[in-house]
């Protein structure tokens, strides 16, 4: 099989043949897709905010949804970054003002308001993904019955702070000699 990666190798370098299993467990995958999919909506809606109003019937709205693609581009990076935590949640509150937003457009004149409420129902399934990613990937800390560990007799030396010195001192004397 074909891996993109054995373009860059050199000629002497082994090729990859096979992958193994990934070693990223399923919640971690889940936050890199909804934070590749934070920051594919959040280009759209920056970048084509009047295609996205004209759609849902709320014609004038074309900053508020650039604001939101900013939103939704910053949420994605913090998935995406060693913070996915704060990212998802980011994600999570998003959701609810997009929710709001798209309820502010279910007016009677509205002629699109099927579309608004099919915006919402998708809402409604990535904020449920959001909440479960953000629960799985929020930080564990140890229980309040998990003896700590103290380390207050250590240096950072493996063989001690006098051998330490005694090194010190003999790479000195040595120097001036």
């Amino acid at each position: 099989m074909f891996h993109f990666s054995n373009i860059v190798r050199t000629k002497g370098d082994p090729k990859i043949v096979e992958g193994g299993p990934s070693l990223k467990r399923p919640v971690d995958q889940l936050a890199r897709a909804l934070g590749w999919f934070s920051i594919g909506l959040g280009v759209v809606e920056l970048f084509a905010p009047r295609r996205v109003t004209e759609t849902l019937g709320m014609e004038g709205h074309e900053t508020m949804v650039r604001a939101f693609g900013v939103r939704e581009i910053m949420a994605g990076i913090m998935s995406l970054s060693v913070e996915r935590n704060a990212g998802l949640w980011a994600r999570v509150g998003g959701d609810g003002l997009d929710a709001a937003a798209l309820l502010s457009g279910l007016t009677a004149d509205n002629p699109k308001k099927g579309n608004i409420a099919l915006a919402l129902l998708a809402v409604g399934g990535i904020a449920l993904l959001d909440y479960r990613a953000a629960q799985d990937t929020k930080p564990r800390r140890p229980s309040r019955d998990t003896p700590r560990k103290l380390y207050p007799n250590r240096s950072g030396f493996p063989k001690g702070i006098e051998s330490a010195r005694n090194a010190a001192k003999q790479i000195a004397a040595h120097a001036k000699a």
